[in-house]
């Protein structure tokens, strides 16, 4: 994140420094053992890249169309299941961060651009990345937007950082053609500096059309839920790690009721070593069952579950590196000990971005 000059901007602190000196430390992949599952190890593949920046962002939309974004203006597009990446033009040269990317189908995607005031954005394709539609532009100087998602082609939510004594949630229902900020009585109140980590793309996820959850960072680790497709919300607390840079950083569920959760301290990128950073939920976010962090210290950024390898399967990513677990969280093997922030997952296989441009795919 040579770029960067913080993960969020609720949790206003000097991190530009730290960052720079985690992206410089880089480490090969390390070779993965089968465990005692008796579940062959995965296959992990590095993959050729256009880019030269962080990957910060990644979106499978199939096992053939992924999406990754990235910091100096980096979007990139696969077609053919990581094997070969277009980096793809956009409106404004190398001048924003991309850090969050949802793609509906190889020709239709949004990428969201975060920063103070005009620096967050929403963009929009609809021929594979010729041509950009500007479709937000944040007017608030005290806002800074995180992370987008999208239930169908049409209705998506987008998080902002807290500003002006209320919380900020764009919804649209037309694509994107207009974005409105939902009214302070349709939103929880927002803790004193509440915002969200724009480390994965992974702060607000949908586990269906109508059921969608946005992850806070600082300083409460709060998850919000709505239930009618992000027209009103209710907040729960959770027990994951908290404090003035740290929180919630990533989601990932595979139905309404079932979710991972993973956390991390903004202010210990490659040293974090919290153990309340992993939680499994069943019911829908009410509660949450806390597993053991990853093997190796550092911050984690997203996760996601591999759809079609088994219940239990999943792959976090975080400062640390990118690791799995094929039971839930209860254990964990490394699969590269780079820097890795983005992560998606379709069919068995899951997709990975992070420093220096790096990309994996990882085949269970």
């Amino acid at each position: 994140m040579t770029t960067v000059t913080r993960i969020t901007s609720r949790a206003s602190i000097a991190i530009a420094a730290v960052l720079t000196a985690a992206i410089g430390v880089s480490a090969g992949a390390q070779p993965v053992a089968a465990i005692a599952t008796g579940q062959p190890a995965p296959r992990i593949t590095p993959l050729e890249s256009p880019a030269s920046a962080l990957i910060q962002a990644v979106h499978a939309v199939n096992p053939l169309v992924i999406w990754a974004s990235g910091h100096k203006g980096h979007v990139l597009r696969s077609r053919d299941g990581g094997r070969m990446w277009e980096r793809l033009e956009t409106p404004v040269g190398d001048s924003l961060e991309f850090r969050d990317v949802h793609g509906v189908n190889a020709d239709t995607a949004w990428i969201l651009s975060t920063g103070e005031g005009p620096k967050s954005r929403i963009y929009r394709t609809t021929n594979g990345g010729a041509t950009w539609t500007l479709q937000f532009i944040n007017t608030d100087s005290a806002a800074f937007y995180d992370c987008l998602s999208f239930g169908n082609s049409t209705t998506g939510i987008a998080y902002g950082d807290a500003s002006q004594r209320r919380t900020n949630l764009l919804r649209t229902d037309d694509a994107g053609e207009t974005w409105r900020l939902l009214a302070p009585t349709a939103v929880p109140e927002p803790l004193p500096g509440e915002g969200a980590f724009a480390a994965s793309g992974l702060c607000v996820v949908h586990a269906d059309v109508n059921t969608v959850f946005v992850a806070t960072g600082a300083p409460g680790s709060r998850l919000f839920r709505s239930k009618d497709g992000g027209r009103t919300w209710m907040a729960e607390n959770t027990p994951f790690a908290r404090g003035i840079a740290s929180g919630l950083s990533g989601l990932a569920f595979s139905s309404p009721q079932r979710g991972m959760a993973v956390a991390g301290d903004m202010n210990r990128l490659r040293t974090d070593s919290a153990q309340a950073v992993v939680g499994i939920t069943t019911d829908g976010g009410r509660t949450w069952t806390m597993r053991p962090r990853p093997p190796r210290p550092g911050a984690l950024a997203g996760v996601a579950w591999v759809p079609d390898a088994g219940p239990g399967v999943a792959v976090a990513v975080g400062f640390g590196g990118a690791f799995y677990t094929l039971d839930e969280g209860r254990s964990w093997q490394i699969i590269t000990t780079d820097v890795t922030t983005g992560v998606s997952a379709s069919g068995r296989s899951v997709w990975i971005g992070g420093a220096n441009g790096k990309l994996w795919r990882v085949e269970f």
